[in-house]
C-alpha cells in the first residue's frame, strides 16, 4: 500500500503493516455481495476461522481457493472420503476434519437452497430486504459479535443442514459480504458504502 493510502481514517482492527489485510479492509470487507460464488466462498471460509484469526484465513485464502476448485459448490458437494484424506494432508490449508467435513456439507446444503430459492443470494439477502443493514458505530467495542437477525439466520442455516454456522459466524458472513455496514463511522469506507444505498 502506498503510504498516502496508510493516512485514510480506517477501522482500528485494520493491521496497517499488512499491506493484504489493508487491501482486504478497503477493497472487500462490507461491500454486498450477491455473487453465489462468492458467498460460498465466504460462508466456507468464515467456518474455517472459527477459533481462529481472520489474517490467518486470509493468507492461506488464494491456497483455499486452489485446494476448494475455486469454491464451487458442485465440485465440494462431490469431495468424497479420498478428497478429505487429501485436504488433511495439504498444509497450505487449515487442517481440520470437522471444519472440512462441514465444508462438504454446507456445499450440499447450498445446492439444495439453490435450487429451492433460485440463488442462494435472494434465499439469504431476504432477511434484511435486500439491502445492508448501515450501522453507525463511533467506536470498534460497540460492534456485537452477533445479533438477533444473525441469531436468526444461523437458526435457519441449521435447520437447513448447514454446519459451522453459529451466530457469530454468521454475523462475520454478514458483515463481510455487506449485509450490514459495521466500518465504525469515522472509517473512509463507511460513507463510501453508504453511499451507494441512499
Amino acid at each position: 500500500m502506498g503510504r498516502e493510502n496508510d493516512q485514510k481514517p480506517r477501522c482500528e482492527w485494520v493491521p496497517l503493516e499488512d499491506a493484504l489485510y489493508v487491501a482486504y479492509h478497503d477493497s472487500e470487507w462490507g461491500v454486498p455481495v450477491f455473487d453465489d460464488r462468492k458467498l460460498f466462498e465466504f460462508l466456507i471460509l468464515e467456518g474455517f476461522q472459527a477459533g481462529l484469526s481472520w489474517r490467518t484465513v486470509l493468507h492461506k485464502r488464494e491456497h483455499f481457493r486452489r485446494a476448494f476448485d475455486n469454491f464451487d459448490p458442485q465440485k465440494v458437494a462431490r469431495y468424497d472420503e479420498k478428497k478429505v484424506a487429501e485436504l488433511l494432508q495439504d498444509k497450505g490449508i487449515i487442517r481440520n476434519r470437522l471444519k472440512i467435513k462441514a465444508s462438504i456439507k454446507n456445499a450440499r446444503a447450498f445446492l439444495q437452497v439453490q435450487e429451492k430459492y433460485g440463488t442462494f443470494s435472494a434465499y439469504i439477502w431476504q432477511f434484511t430486504d435486500g439491502r445492508p443493514i448501515i450501522n453507525h458505530w463511533k467506536h470498534i467495542n460497540e460492534i456485537p459479535a452477533s445479533t438477533k437477525l444473525s441469531d436468526t439466520i444461523s437458526k435457519e442455516l441449521k435447520r437447513l443442514g448447514f454446519g459451522f454456522v453459529g451466530t457469530t459466524i454468521v454475523y462475520a458472513h454478514m458483515q463481510a459480504t455487506g449485509m450490514v455496514n459495521d466500518h465504525v463511522v469515522h472509517c473512509f469506507r463507511h460513507a463510501e458504502l453508504a453511499a451507494d444505498f441512499v
